[in-house]
């Protein structure tokens, strides 16, 4: 019978049920001695009274309490009470792998993670002696950072460690005696000499691993048939299917591996659950390729005439290949930093993939260190944050910096030990080693910043305000005076400090159109600006002497002298579809000191349009994958308009699609940056954002594509629209103050009456009329985190806090009784409003479904829109295509130029 939550077994106190298997029941507790809460197991009565079943419990209990490793569940107590014999360990959050699992094949390189990590804890485990016996997706558990816990050593055989050193444990080292004949294990899972009976050793949980690892690569069992009897039968004489013949995504070498593990006999598998392990590292870095690709996971180059990197030819297939098992065994960094005198260099290439379940952020440069062995990268994690981050060439996995939640656009201290960034409109500065960011200024739109030797930040905090400098510790802030600024001009984005500290790059031209851009020289000491070169997008100093930048979507080199601040010679190209920005103009490539190049390709960060109920059920998808964002619904529920960026051009247009079809059309055609689309109420027109005459100023279109794209509003400000009155008389705007950061601005159509609704020190933005008129929800920071609000229109001081957790990207229902937004976890949220009460009226917030939305902060407008009825949501979702598009690392990047 279940004990009832609040029942006291010694210091721990019952709070309920969570699972319940062949050993026993399983509770979650609090452990009032140590206030925090456990798991516990507790033997049943029946077990209790048998001592076959009670010997079996307590060797459970102290074989997996003489283990501590962090693959394998920690026990941290066994007593009885009242004749209850019970357990207690760490209390796991997360899935089984067999739920993980769900019938469906995980990817490649996820089933490797998760693979390692369990021959890591078998691993450890097997040097004490002690053999599971019962490795099965059932006893694996997963938790919610996705660490692998092996659970239940309920049939754990205890035996003499391999080399027969008794001093290495305390455990006993008795033998379970079971019955002649008796099987323990799982059916679909033991190894032959499980299902013979015969005598085991640890080989025995290396062919149950292949079996698990089967399954997480195929979504099927190994050895599954009709029956228990069957399946025995298939285990003793069956290979199951190769998996290269289902998956063409499989690695051969994978399948090799995994039919290692079921060798029949014991003497065919892997010596070690060490050696299968590092087997597996060796596969990491290429467990989503099949051979063809693997070349182009590291490859040495051969010299062209054209400067581009090139793989082998075909007849070096096999070596390139296991050159790479051999880089990999190795580690990266002994690849690098050992790498050949300078007589003889060799380009390398790696791909890098985000973590799983994360996406690179569209529009985001991977940045590595200065002195090569570190790279930073922005992602949207599987809750749907913007993260950023940090991986060592020399490993194998990439780890999030806590505390950078919300961060963009980072940049590197000239030691390599700490890193600039932005997030929540501020600039910060992080220690890799660890630790919470130290905010040093606003920066409410920024646009880069670097880091000199001397310990200068400049940082471009918001257009069209100047670059300004800081120390790295902090203190006064001072504008840069190196160039006049013309009105509404963006004179200075993307600083870097060229080797002496005193003279930076900037791009200039930011609100200008294609062609027109200029990369010029600033320096500390003067107001001369030198003019470099056109372009459309940043450009980037590379030592030993090098500028780097984006010309048809190949990276180009030309010959850079940094003392006299001149190229020279002609530019060659470096590598193929580079990424760009086509919001900020950042060409998506960052180059060390000592010879590493990093980028992101074209494609990467794509999403899709796909159609949600209130449920989460996903219903459809609008059109083909691409890198979209704000989007927005014409009030018939007909059409949307959102703003996509061209991959190949890195052009900024709006574009309407039809959400019956899915057919696309192209709204606007200026080579300039237009954005921020919203449709009038009776849908006849759009009013837009564009920089083609300097500051984002409001130009409107007839819906219906025909006209021209006449100007609305102009003036020095940013102003970015967000949402027009249903009287048709008002249209609410974002706008950016370099002193008091995004406020909303009110825009009257009819007389061109411009009037501040909201300026505060506190950023204000994305601002949305209620149906009635009578209300405006907006997202404020000024909590410290971003809320929902509600205030009055026109304004009367009066104001509500909607959201409790984190909220933004308000969005009404078109009667106006509810309101819904992005909660801080990222799901989409509800709440009632009763428009009928004399003042603002409204019920708690409903969390509907969660989302990933893959677009951070630093894309204006909102990434989904509600139909008029409140039942289905339009979501800017991660793409499956692109979703895992890797991020391109070059070593001795310059061995690949011509001379």
């Amino acid at each position: 019978m279940p004990i009832e939550p609040g029942t006291k077994l010694g210091r721990y106190e019952i709070r309920s049920q969570i699972g319940e298997g062949g050993m026993g029941e399983v509770y979650r507790a609090r452990d009032e001695k140590l206030n925090r809460d456990v798991a516990i197991k507790i033997l049943p009565v029946a077990f209790s009274q048998d001592q076959e079943r009670l010997l079996r419990f307590e060797q459970e209990a102290q074989a997996a309490g003489a283990l501590n490793h962090p693959n394998i569940l920690s026990v941290y107590d066994v007593n009885t009470y009242d004749g209850t014999v019970y357990v207690v360990s760490e209390l796991l959050e997360g899935e089984s792998l067999r739920d993980r699992i769900a019938g469906a094949a995980l990817s490649p390189r996820k089933a490797i993670e998760f693979g390692v990590q369990i021959t890591h804890g078998l691993a450890a485990a097997h040097e004490k002696g002690i053999v599971h016996r019962d490795i099965k997706p059932d006893n694996l558990f997963i938790t919610r950072n996705d660490r692998v816990k092996i659970l239940d050593f309920g049939l754990a055989k205890l035996v003499e460690p391999a080399d027969g050193n008794k001093a290495q444990t305390d455990v006993p080292t008795r033998k379970v005696h079971t019955d002649p004949g008796t099987v323990m294990g799982t059916v679909g899972y033991m190894s032959p000499e499980q299902v013979r009976s015969q005598p085991i050793d640890h080989r025995s949980d290396i062919f149950s691993f292949g079996a698990v690892l089967y399954e997480m690569l195929s979504g099927r069992r190994a050895f599954n048939r009709d029956s228990a009897v069957e399946s025995l039968n298939a285990i003793l004489k069956d290979d199951p299917p190769e998996l290269t013949e289902t998956s063409a995504n499989i690695n051969p070498a994978l399948d090799k591996i995994v039919r290692r593990c079921l060798e029949k006999k014991p003497e065919h598998r892997f010596h070690s659950a060490h050696d299968l392990g590092f087997a597996l590292e060796a596969l990491t870095a290429s467990s989503d390729s099949s051979v063809k690709t693997l070349t182009s996971v590291v490859v040495a180059e051969n010299q062209t005439a054209s400067g581009i990197l090139r793989p082998f030819p075909k007849a070096w297939l096999g070596w390139v290949v296991a050159g790479v098992f051999v880089l990999l065994a190795l580690g990266l960094a002994w690849t690098y930093f050992a790498r050949p005198s300078p007589s003889d260099p060799r380009v390398m290439r790696v791909s890098i993939l985000p973590p799983e379940k994360a996406t690179l952020i569209a529009g985001q440069a991977p940045t590595v260190s200065p002195d090569g062995t570190h790279l930073v990268f922005v992602v949207t994690d599987a809750t749907g944050r913007t993260v950023l981050y940090l991986r060592a060439l020399d490993s194998l996995a990439a780890q999030a910096l806590v505390g950078t939640e919300g961060g963009l656009l980072p940049f590197w201290s000239p030691t390599s030990r700490e890193i600039g960034f932005f997030a929540g409109g501020k600039l910060k500065k992080i220690d890799i080693a660890g630790g919470q960011p130290v905010t040093l200024a606003d920066a409410p739109v920024p646009r880069g910043g670097t880091w000199s030797k001397e310990n200068v930040i400049l940082f471009a905090p918001a257009p069209p305000a100047p670059t300004f400098r800081i120390s790295a510790s902090g203190g006064e802030l001072t504008p840069l005076n190196s160039v006049d600024i013309p009105n509404g001009e963006y004179p200075q984005w993307f600083p870097q400090f060229l080797p002496d500290g005193r003279h930076y790059l900037f791009l200039s031209g930011g609100s200008r159109r294609a062609g027109t851009r200029l990369v010029n020289i600033g320096s500390l000491d003067s107001r001369e600006v030198k003019p470099v070169m056109t372009t459309d997008f940043t450009a980037l100093y590379a030592k030993p002497g090098y500028l780097l930048f984006r010309r048809d979507t190949k990276l180009m080199a030309q010959k850079f002298d940094a003392d006299r601040l001149e190229l020279s010679g002609d530019p060659f190209p470096v590598a193929e579809q580079i990424g760009v920005d086509g919001l900020t103009y950042q060409t998506l490539v960052s180059a060390s000191d000592q010879g590493v190049l990093a980028y992101q390709s074209l494609g990467a960060g794509k999403t899709e349009l796909v159609w949600f109920d209130r449920e989460g059920k996903r219903l459809g998808v609008v059109g083909a994958p691409g890198d979209y964002s704000d989007l927005s619904l014409s009030p018939d529920d007909k059409r949307l308009s959102v703003f996509q960026v061209d991959a190949d051009t890195g052009n900024v247009d709006i574009w309407l699609m039809d959400l019956d079809s899915g057919a696309p059309s192209r709204f606007t055609f200026d080579t300039a940056v237009d954005f921020t689309p919203v449709w009038s109420p009776d849908g006849k027109r759009i009013v837009f954002a564009s920089l083609r005459d300097g500051a984002p100023n409001l130009f409107q279109k007839m819906a219906n594509g025909s006209g021209q794209e006449d100007a609305l509003y102009k003036s020095s400000l940013a102003k970015l629209p967000s949402s027009w009155s249903t009287d048709g008389r008002f249209v609410l705007c974002g706008t950016v103050d370099p002193k008091t950061r995004w406020d909303l601005w009110v825009l009257s159509v009819s007389d061109q009456k411009w009037e501040s609704f909201l300026q505060t020190p506190y950023n204000e933005s994305r601002g949305m009329f209620s149906p009635n008129g009578r209300w405006i929800a907006y997202e404020s920071d000024e909590s410290g985190r971003k809320e929902i609000y509600v205030q009055t229109f026109p304004a009367s001081g009066a104001k509500w806090q909607i959201s409790v957790s984190g909220g933004s990207q308000p969005r009404w229902r078109r009667d106006g009784k509810e309101l819904f937004f992005l909660g801080g976890d990222r799901k989409v949220t509800a709440v009632e409003v009763n428009i009928d009460a004399p003042g603002f009226v409204h019920g708690a917030p409903k969390a509907l479904f969660g989302t990933r939305i893959s677009k951070g902060e630093e894309r204006p407008g909102n990434q989904y829109v509600v139909t008029s009825d409140g039942q289905r949501f339009l979501v800017n979702t991660v793409a499956e295509e692109g979703a895992y598009t890797p991020i391109n690392v070059v070593l001795n990047w310059t061995a690949g130029l011509k001379k």
